[in-house]
Parts: C-alpha cells; structure tokens; sequence
C-alpha cells in the first residue's frame, strides 16, 4: 500500500516528532509500503529556514528511501501567539496545496501526526478531496496542553480548535495515541474503544546504544573531566521549566564536581542563557543542537540525564521519548514529571523521581546520585534492558504496519 504521511516536522530538525516521523516511515517501507512524507522546510525549533531550503515553494527529494514534499512555511525566530499562528496555518495550506498537486498517484492510506494540530487541518481536507482513507496519531492533546500551559487563553480560539480536534478524531479509521494518560481522556471524552491504538514511544536501540568511548573522548574535549555531568536534551521550551534546572545548579554551586549540560534549541533558550548568565552559574554550559547520531555519545557521556516536564495536571499523561533515548545509552535519568511516566521509572528502576518544579530535591538527588556512581551505573543498565524488552522503536514500528494493514 502506498501511504501518504503528514509530519509538518522531519529530518535535518531534530526532536522527538521528527524521529518518530522517520522511523515509523522507515519501519512502513521494510514492510514493502511506499511512503511519502509531506512536510516542512528546515527551520525548526530556531525558526530560521536552513539555506539550501530558501526561495522554493516547494521541493522533492529522497531520504533514506522516503519520498519527502517539501513546503514553505513563514517562520520567525520570535515565538509569539501571532507568529506560530502564522507557522502553523501556511503548513496547514501549502501541505494541502502541495497534497492535491504535487502528490502524485492514488494512496491507500493517509496517516497524520500531531501536534500541531492544523496538520489535522491539512489531513481533513485531504482525506475528504481525495477520498483517502485517514488515521490520526495523538502525541499531545491539544489545545488543551496549551490551555493548561497558559499559551492558549482565547475562548474563540479554543472553540475553534477543540472543534478541528474532534472533526479529526471523527474522521480517522483508527486513533494512534503514545500513552495510556491520552487513551484514558478520549475514552472519558466519549470516544470507542475500539477506535484507538496505543503505540508509546520508544528508542531506536540500535542508534541509540552504549558508546563508552565516544562518551569519554566527548568529556575530554570539553573539558569536563572526571565531573558527574547532569544532561539535558531536547526542547527548550515552555513545557520543560528549565529554569528550575538553572535554580538547581545554583543550589549545588557548593559541589563543584557536579556539572550541567544544556544541549538543544528552543523559544527559552536565549532568556535561560542570560539568566545562567546573570546567576553567575560556573557549573552549567549550554551547547547549540545537534542531530540525533551524535547524541549517543552525549548519552554515554553523561552520569544522569534528566527528563523534566512543568507541574501541569495534563503531563501526568505524558510519555517523553528522551527518557527511553537516554535508557538505551545506559544512562540513568532524573524524572519530574507524576503519573505515567514515573511508573515506568519505577517499573525499570533505571532512576530517580523528583516533584515537578522542585529544585531544592532535584539539586538533593543529584547530590546524592553523584556520591554514588556506581549505583548509577546499574540504573542506567538497568534501563538499556528495559527499553530493548518492552520500548524499542523497531518493535513499534512493526505494530504500525500491523494496524495499517489491518485497516
């Protein structure tokens, strides 16, 4: 079957929607399913879009064996309301445009993942115009997510988008969702059973493994020593509270064997960058993004990698997929998010929980984490077994296929 999927992020970027994007496509074509992937141009999360992707419209071309459709959107360093507005509507328009004449041939299925949510609105339309049958994948709720984070107050708005939301839930054959904590709302919002399929994130066990070497050789070069490095990798963003992390280094400026490193992009950098700055934090670095075959060496380098989410009632659902990246490594993590994922922290034993927004006892477990590296070793063990038997995204990829067969 040929399948047309809706990713408005993809490979160069790098985040978690782009690595599960590329390796379910890749786990679709194994199987013997073309995949085309409509997308956006290079520019996330810096909103700059990456030179040798500007001036076009729209461009074709071939990753991996993936046929990737390009298409423009309007972008801006600047995250406001406004702007992201304008990022999202101008995907959601030329991902429908380039869907209707650019994608050539008849599709089977036609598979869209979000958020954001107006890649819903891009499926919608397609589905509809060209009678292809669609399944929708649930990696947030939103808009509520964006409510409950404050980045979301108009009631209009809201309407309006909890209302595209459920025209997609409707539409699609099946409801893909990443966690238990989102099966469990849209069955409590009144949605069948039946109708949704839980697929988690994972790690790709075979990119992201051990590398003992690379890690020591990465320390070496930047000066880190025998220092007990405390990671952190991914988004910087409004979701993580970061600024609890800075609060925590300052706490520990006391233990000067103790280390922090920031790796990643995102619309708080610049403002935690200056606020290390004006803490005066010695003991905290922050490096620019780096594309996912490198961050092995950052997991194999690191002591403990933390995983922090803000005390928001909707995150009790969330799964992140950086936990299971750093488990794959071998590395230990420090978890602030309750509910689903501290379960399976717990289930693993592969690290610590610490209250959401609570520096004072994340800056006490990595204090205690750092006396005893030993004990972190096996946790991280611990965690790279756990992930190869339940959380491999190979494993997942094949679950996929086997429900887009199905339908």
């Amino acid at each position: 079957m040929r399948i047309l999927y809706l990713s408005q992020y993809f490979p160069p970027e790098v985040g978690a929607t782009q690595t599960r994007a590329y390796e379910m496509a890749q786990g679709l074509l194994a199987a013997g399913h073309p995949v085309t992937m409509l997308t956006e141009v290079p520019n996330h999360p810096e909103g700059v879009i990456r030179p040798e992707y500007r001036g076009r419209f729209w461009m074709r071309e071939t990753l991996d064996g993936i046929d990737v459709l390009r298409v423009w959107v309007w972008t801006s360093p600047v995250k406001t309301m406004r702007t992201r507005l304008a990022f999202y509507i101008t995907y959601m328009l030329n991902a429908t445009l380039a869907g209707l004449l650019l994608a050539r041939g008849r599709y089977n299925l036609l598979y869209a993942t979000s958020p954001p949510l107006f890649v819903g609105g891009a499926a919608l339309a397609l589905s509809h115009l060209r009678r292809i049958p669609m399944v929708f994948e649930v990696r947030d709720l939103w808009p509520e997510s964006a409510v409950a984070l404050g980045e979301l107050r108009s009631p209009r708005f809201i309407r309006w988008a909890t209302a595209l939301e459920e025209r997609c839930y409707a539409r699609a054959r099946r409801i893909v969702v990443v966690t238990g904590g989102i099966r469990r709302r849209l069955l409590e919002r009144g949605f069948p059973a039946e109708k949704i399929a839980l697929i988690p994130n994972g790690a790709n066990t075979d990119l992201f493994r051990p590398e003992p070497a690379s890690g020591h050789i990465l320390r070496q070069k930047m000066g880190l020593g025998e220092r007990f490095l405390v990671l952190y990798a991914g988004i910087h963003g409004v979701a993580q509270g970061l600024e609890t992390v800075l609060e925590a280094a300052r706490r520990l400026a006391d233990a000067p064997h103790i280390h922090f490193l920031f790796v990643g992009e995102g619309p708080c950098k610049a403002d935690l960058v200056r606020k290390k700055e004006e803490m005066g934090l010695r003991n905290v670095t922050f490096v620019e993004g780096r594309p996912r075959e490198e961050m092995p060496a950052f997991f194999s380098a690191a002591d403990v990698a933390l995983v922090p989410l803000r005390k928001v009632e909707i995150f009790q659902g969330a799964l992140p997929s950086k936990m299971f990246d750093a488990w794959a490594c071998a590395c230990p993590v420090v978890l602030t998010i309750d509910g689903e994922a501290r379960e399976v922290l717990q289930e693993a034993g592969a690290g610590l929980f610490v209250p959401p927004e609570d520096s004072e006892e994340m800056a006490r477990a990595l204090r205690t984490l750092s006396l005893d590296r030993e004990g972190c070793r096996e946790m991280g063990r611990r965690g790279r077994r756990f992930v190869e038997e339940r959380y491999s995204r190979q494993a997942q990829a094949r679950q996929l296929v086997e429900l887009l067969e199905g339908i």
